[in-house]
């Protein structure tokens, strides 16, 4: 697998794929600079070689060129981040792009226009991908949460560098923190899954199941889980047309002598929102008119326990409505016990959306061993799929 290590940029232009599809407000500001501070490593370590960046990235979801999704408006946080005062082109291919390039000087970076104002990046054109690479001599691809992706620029442009091309440091870390999980895991192994449906994680589970010791299962899903086992879960949340799934899924689990963990009880509310009357009770007893929209106390208890016998854990999706304060303790208990079992030495890999907007809420970021950057590209890798950003530098 090359790295970055492998390679010396002494007077190289380093073209970078790199995800600062970040978060913007009203007046256009970067309100979460997570994935502009995930890159800074790969773009320093060019810097310091004696090499230039170019930098290329999307943004959001244009359908051609808007003003509201360009990447001008990010330079001004990139430079605070990186260090270096950024250099931004309007566009991303053409004569224009290629002479900022060649005026490009050793430690500069250069940030071109988002990459989907072309139709071409998405549907993985070759003929865009040959008139990106054109923009440097070497090409890293940094971008974690599009490499499962076949677009042009994270999977048919590595075919122009066929020896000069290379995975940036935050991607080579994703790959080696799954593989960690995956594959040369210390035991016990804990899978932690949450979030409301069990159709989105069903290839998870069966590609997990021959790698795990234990199964956690909260959230919203668990209730398809409870109701096929014949409990009554009130107004929760349920993919009724899943629980024969869901009986397969805790008969596969048995076979493979995985043990699988469901909640006890319950946090009900009456309603859907933080001001909602509740009340804790039997996850298999929940009363008509009431949902279960967070974790009961004891179990909190039993997760807790099951985690801290864990040398290995993945925790992908909350086990409430964290969002809500209200619903919020299930979740904060969970990431206590993956941050604790973390300090004694245990190796815990958070991922997706829901999950890693919660730890970074309740401040679990520096207190677990790695926080993913992409939840799709994740999940796929979780899947068992060869993710094509990643296939194409390793060709």
């Amino acid at each position: 697998m090359k790295t970055l290590n492998d390679f010396n940029f002494e007077n190289k232009k380093a073209l970078i794929r790199v995800d600062f599809n970040v978060p913007l407000n009203e007046e256009l500001q970067v309100t979460d600079t997570t994935r502009i501070e995930a890159a800074k490593a790969t773009i320093v370590k060019v810097l310091e070689d004696g090499g230039s960046a170019v930098l290329m990235s999307h943004l959001g979801r244009p359908k051609g060129v808007e003003d509201n999704f360009s990447l001008g408006h990010i330079v001004d946080a990139v430079s605070e981040i990186i260090g270096v005062q950024v250099k931004f082109v309007n566009d991303c291919i053409g004569d224009k792009v290629e002479q900022a390039v060649a005026d490009l000087q050793n430690g500069e970076v250069l940030l071109l226009e988002n990459l989907r104002f072309y139709g071409e990046e998405k549907a993985g054109d070759r003929d865009f991908a040959e008139k990106l690479s054109k923009c440097g001599d070497i090409y890293v691809n940094d971008a974690f949460g599009t490499a499962h992706r076949a677009h042009a620029s994270t999977a048919i442009i590595a075919e122009f560098f066929p020896e000069q091309k290379c995975f940036g440091f935050l991607l080579a870390k994703e790959i080696e923190s799954l593989e960690k999980v995956l594959g040369s895991s210390e035991k016990p192994v804990t899978a932690i899954l949450g979030g409301s449906k069990v159709s989105s994680k069903i290839t998870v589970i069966e590609n997990i199941l021959d790698k795990i010791d234990h199964l956690i299962i909260g959230g919203g899903m668990s209730f398809t889980f409870i109701k096929a086992l014949g409990g009554d879960i009130g107004n929760s949340i349920c993919e009724d047309d899943k629980q024969d799934l869901a009986l397969d899924i805790l008969k596969q689990a048995e076979e493979k002598g995985v043990k699988v963990h469901l909640p006890v009880d319950v946090v009900a509310g009456d309603d859907f929102s933080n001001d909602a009357n509740t009340q804790v009770v039997d996850i298999y007893h929940i009363p008509e008119g009431w949902e279960g929209l967070d974790a009961g106390p004891k179990t909190n208890v039993g997760f807790s326990f099951v985690i801290a016998q864990s040398k290995t854990i993945l925790w992908n999706g909350p086990v409430g409505v964290f969002e809500m304060k209200t619903f919020s303790k299930g979740t904060i208990e969970l990431g206590n016990s993956v941050a604790d079992a973390t300090a004694e030495g245990a190796f815990s890999l958070v991922g997706g959306g829901d999950s890693v907007a919660a730890v970074k809420q309740f401040g679990f970021a520096d207190k677990v061993s790695y926080v993913s950057t992409g939840g799709g590209a994740m999940l796929e890798m979780l899947e068992g799929k060869t993710l094509p950003g990643i296939q194409a530098i390793l060709d």
